[in-house]
């Protein structure tokens, strides 16, 4: 305890740093004030209530704001989508990918057919959202003339967020957009810890207890997840230049275990509603098409968890094939004279990192199975739907991985003062992005 005072008295001694902090908390408040902003021409008390299903987990990310129809309604969202769009194509058309590697106006340029792009998808989004989430009831203008004025502020709302994060990710401490879908997520965690607790007080208090332990040890395995590495050997060779030896050195690739980050949950999540989407229609005409929809309208159904599994394996072998190219990193280590020990340099290095990659995406991809899943198994064993989302899934993964980001920074921040960091033994590892992790700031 006494360490850990002096650690926070470090960090706020540190004048960047503090600086730094109170600008992120001030533009994460304004995030929170602003979901609770509903939109003009609106009564708030025939809202329909939570959503439910994809659309829940959207809410949860957004901290409510979906479900109060608030300004901030489509959030963040739509810039993931844009930067996810974005970050594909540099894998797929040759043009991004000379865009890519034309260095800061390379990038200058992906951002600015981001911010495009995120206004195009921001105004297809607000339609739908309007269209579908928004009773007639609740409308209490012209309706004409509120479907016009909120497609407007509904995108001045998402482009508002973005700025926020460009903001944080500057000024603040962390990646900014990651931080808002963060205090999103924690601000739906904190009401789900007291009905839980609420529902088992008195002599079911103990399970609560129980809950909250077993939480804890879930939360150290996604850490885990999160910073397990697998580090081939690189050994430079040696030169001598005049008098001098160059190289000769020995460094380490470092491939994460888990590459794709929370992606392919993200991806399986959205074709998971599919299913019951296409069976919607059929209900009333045929009984198959009322079981598919009652089967994968319930993400507790072994169905459901079955499909879902399956989906993100597969996922995260094709986003870690595209997100690591072992033919790029072998052409790259033949340029600076290094090579793998006990490797031929060329065909059988990019064989043998392939190989490598090969051998733990399976595992990576299984341990992010049984993190997906582990709400539903959660649910079976009677924790209430509110927490039993935090018991793994898109929300603990992120969560985990902006604190990890944000806790690097930090790190690197004290001990370029010298002081003391924040762990003991060994360095703080964060994400490199939430696309890989949500999203690329």
């Amino acid at each position: 305890m006494k360490r850990l005072i002096t650690t926070i008295k470090n960090i706020f001694s540190i004048e960047e740093l503090r600086s730094r902090i109170v600008t992120t908390l001030l533009l994460l408040l304004v995030f929170r004030l602003g979901s609770f902003v509903v939109l003009p021409g609106i009564d708030p008390a025939r809202l329909t209530g939570k959503a439910t299903g994809v659309l829940g987990i959207l809410d949860t990310f957004l901290g409510g704001a979906f479900s109060n129809a608030s300004i901030f309604a489509l959030g963040i969202m739509p810039y993931i989508s844009a930067s996810i769009v974005i970050q594909l194509l540099t894998f797929a058309l040759p043009p991004f990918q000379k865009l890519q590697k034309e260095g800061e106006s390379g990038r200058k340029k992906l951002n600015q057919y981001t911010r495009i792009l995120t206004v195009l998808v921001t105004f297809v989004q607000s339609i739908a959202y309007l269209t579908t989430t928004i009773p007639a009831e609740a409308i209490i203008i012209n309706p004409a003339f509120f479907r016009i004025s909120a497609i407007i502020i509904l995108v001045a709302g998402t482009l508002f967020c973005m700025w926020l994060g460009e903001k944080i990710t500057d000024k603040g401490i962390g990646n900014g957009i990651s931080m808002l879908i963060m205090i999103g997520i924690v601000s739906r965690l904190i009401p789900a810890l007291f009905i839980e607790g609420s529902a088992k007080s008195g002599p079911k208090f103990l399970l609560f207890i129980v809950e909250l332990a077993v939480l804890y040890f879930i939360i150290m395995g996604v850490v885990l997840l999160t910073q397990a590495v697998r580090r081939i050997p690189v050994q430079y060779a040696r030169q001598v230049i005049g008098n001098k030896v160059y190289g000769g050195q020995r460094q380490y690739i470092p491939i994460k275990l888990n590459t794709s980050g929370v992606m392919p949950i993200i991806f399986a999540q959205t074709l998971m509603f599919l299913p019951s989407l296409a069976a919607s229609p059929f209900t009333d005409k045929s009984e198959f098409a009322a079981n598919i929809n009652a089967v994968f309208a319930d993400y507790t159904s072994w169905q459901y968890s079955t499909l879902f599994g399956v989906l993100i394996i597969v996922l995260t072998f094709f986003y870690t094939a595209i997100a690591i190219d072992p033919k790029g990193i072998s052409d790259n280590m033949k340029q600076n004279n290094s090579f793998i020990p006990g490797v031929k340099p060329g065909d059988l290095t990019t064989e043998y990192i392939d190989s490598v990659l090969s051998k733990i995406t399976l595992p990576g991809a299984l341990f992010l199975v049984l993190i997906a899943i582990l709400p539903s198994i959660a649910s079976r064993f009677g924790v209430g739907r509110e927490l039993a989302q935090f018991f793994g899934g898109t929300s603990l993964l992120i969560m985990v991985g902006v604190v990890l980001d944000t806790l690097q920074q930090v790190e690197s921040y004290l001990l370029m003062r010298k002081y003391e960091g924040l762990m003991q033994t060994g360095k703080v590892r964060g994400r490199s992005d939430i696309s890989g992790d949500v999203v690329a700031a």
